[in-house]
């Protein structure tokens, strides 16, 4: 098993469970509020993944104390799914389950997950219990994520149970999905 900071590096399949990384800033996704905003916007391939997955894990750094504005373009794009519902009249992202990860070398974790949780669940999808993992360094240093020589034990921690909890949620969804609207 690869490691990464000193610790092993937990895989999707340590859960039972397959995943996909996504990096939204390799992808030309248009500003709006559509399912698709014509010639060139890569939106509608990124929500065929949404749409097959059953849990979305956000991840952005901390930018000026918000979500950064890729993240943002994300939220925007998911705005079209309150349009969308199925023969039931649930939401298309109903049954699904959603997660944050948050990065920085400042305050406003909190902020952003909330800010996330609040746009994540008015679009359909279901959060878990702790359903967020962060790291800040101190306000104002230089230190990223990336350079610390191993991840703090409370971050582990954090990360492994958003990981046990959302799939957790994901499954009992599965099994018992939402009554019809």
């Amino acid at each position: 098993m690869a490691e990464e900071h000193g610790v092993p590096e937990h895989r999707s399949r340590d859960f039972g469970v397959d995943g996909e990384v996504v990096r939204v800033a390799d992808f030309h996704v248009r500003p709006g509020v559509e399912l698709d905003m014509g010639k060139g916007d890569q939106w509608p391939q990124l929500r065929e993944k949404v749409m097959q997955a059953d849990i979305l894990l956000i991840a952005t750094p901390i930018w000026l104390g918000h979500a950064s504005s890729i993240c943002q373009r994300v939220l925007e794009r998911l705005d079209a799914e309150l349009s969308e519902s199925d023969d039931e009249g649930r939401l298309l992202t109903y049954n699904k389950v959603a997660a944050v990860a948050v990065v920085g070398n400042e305050d406003g974790a909190h902020k952003v997950s909330a800010d996330l949780f609040q746009a994540l669940n008015d679009v359909g999808f279901s959060l878990a219990p702790g359903a967020v993992t962060y790291w800040v360094g101190e306000a104002q240093q230089g230190t990223d994520y990336q350079d610390l020589k191993e991840t703090p034990d409370t971050v582990t921690s954090t990360t492994h149970t958003l990981a046990v909890n959302t799939v957790h949620l994901a499954r009992q969804l599965a099994e018992n999905p939402f009554p019809p609207s």
